[in-house]
């Protein structure tokens, strides 16, 4: 499964950090950007979580 965050879309709200840190950091710029290019087993519930959650549908999970 892969993560991805369309950069273009995202504010910055910090709210897939908080619900996925593993799969989701904030970067220098302000905005979230996946942790690797694989979402980490066990991770996934989280992830598709963080997707669900995002206010402006940015991430893509899948």
């Amino acid at each position: 499964m892969k993560a991805s965050v369309d950069l273009s879309t995202c504010t910055g709200c910090t709210l897939c950090a908080d619900i996925a840190p593993d799969v989701f950091e904030m970067g220098d710029d302000g905005l979230a950007h996946p942790k690797g290019d694989e979402v980490a087993a066990g991770a996934e519930d989280s992830a598709t979580e963080a997707a669900d959650s995002c206010p402006v549908s940015a991430i893509t999970v899948g």
